[in-house]
């Protein structure tokens, strides 16, 4: 997923997904219910409507809603009385429809929460949304120094900055003093271009850099985000940074890998990327199914396009298996360039050697 604050009305949906997603579960996860043919033609109607009024390329929305409303006429859907299945069904033609990986539609055997358009989230759910964040720790799994003062930190999503920003400042502290990071975002999901932005932040130095820019047909509008010049805590330098990828990595994930791989700031490494570059968020469609529906695209300041569809293409491309032996070891041979470590080229061989024959689980 990949969403802005901008998107007050679903943003706390979002997150839930985001939080299920990260945890490989959520509520009646697997769990399915009948559904009929009123039901499937009432979520037909909704979601062309949300479609026609929302969708980042108006005249693509058009015909994406004729072609919906033509497979319901002619019965394309008529056999299927399962929820997830017509849900599966629905985001099959929406994307071969569209070539976008973010929409899609969602069954949920439990009620949708009713919500008004751009109503504020209430004091409950605030509580509900920041216990979310906290319970995944913000989207960092693991962050640690490896042999050869090597930093890794494994980051599963982009969370809310506003409740994240303390767990970021403790792992960049706390790998501050290492020679090179691995950033490993194999299972990132995505999330926000806030937190995109915090974190890109400690890998750059004081003068403010154009990472992205999001375009949003609500108000024809266009969001620029920048690093910012103070973080709290320590900033990383120009060290080596090593980003891991697989097909997984998607969203706000692509969009960190993009803007550092554009901006030569990091060499990435694994395999390309899922191709999600448009923003947007959760739409109800009804009391059991609800549409992710892309508001926005992404910009980017010296590509002026971005990653939709293509995904991202590593510098180093090797399996998501051999992504952190691969890293793990270029990382070591930067040791070996420092004038410093000349004494140490024995040493460095050797742990080079280990790696390569007995990598780290990671």
């Amino acid at each position: 997923m990949y969403f802005s604050s901008l998107m007050i009305k679903v943003v706390l949906f979002i997150v839930l997904v985001v939080v299920a997603a990260c945890f490989g579960q959520g509520p009646a996860a697997g769990a399915d219910m009948p559904v009929d043919a009123a039901t499937r033609n009432a979520v037909i109607a909704e979601l062309r409507e949300d479609l026609k009024a929302n969708y980042v390329f108006p005249e693509v929305a058009e015909k994406t809603a004729g072609m919906l409303e033509k497979n319901r006429a002619d019965g394309k859907y008529d056999a299927i009385t399962s929820g997830k299945a017509f849900a599966e069904a629905l985001t099959a033609d929406l994307q071969a429809a569209t070539n976008d990986r973010h929409l899609r539609v969602r069954f949920s055997a439990d009620a949708l929460p009713v919500r008004q358009p751009q109503a504020a989230p209430t004091e409950a759910e605030k509580i509900k949304h920041r216990n979310n964040v906290l319970n995944i720790n913000a989207g960092f799994e693991t962050v640690e120094r490896l042999r050869g003062n090597i930093g890794y930190i494994k980051l599963n999503g982009f969370s809310d900055p506003e409740i994240g920003k303390e767990t970021v400042e403790a792992a960049m502290n706390f790998i501050a003093n290492t020679e090179a990071l691995i950033i490993d975002l194999r299972q990132n999901g995505g999330g926000s271009p806030e937190m995109v932005a915090l974190i890109s932040s400690y890998l750059f130095g004081d003068k403010p850099v154009h990472l992205n820019s999001l375009y949003w047909r609500a108000g024809d509008r266009t969001e620029e985000f920048w690093t910012k010049p103070e973080v709290k805590g320590r900033k990383y330098g120009d060290k080596p940074v090593f980003v891991l990828t697989a097909k997984r990595t998607f969203s706000a994930g692509e969009e960190f890998t993009y803007n550092l791989k554009n901006l030569k700031r990091a060499t990435i490494i694994g395999e390309t990327t899922g191709g999600g570059a448009h923003p947007g968020g959760m739409f109800r469609l009804g009391d059991h199914f609800s549409a992710f529906i892309s508001t926005g695209r992404a910009i980017s300041p010296i590509t002026k396009t971005n990653w939709e569809g293509t995904g991202v293409e590593p510098d180093v491309k090797v399996t998501k298996e051999e992504a952190f032996k691969t890293a793990y070891v270029m990382a070591i041979e930067h040791l070996a360039t420092k004038p410093e470590n000349a004494d140490l080229k024995d040493a460095i061989a050797e742990l080079i050697g280990e790696i390569k024959k007995n990598p780290a689980k990671h």
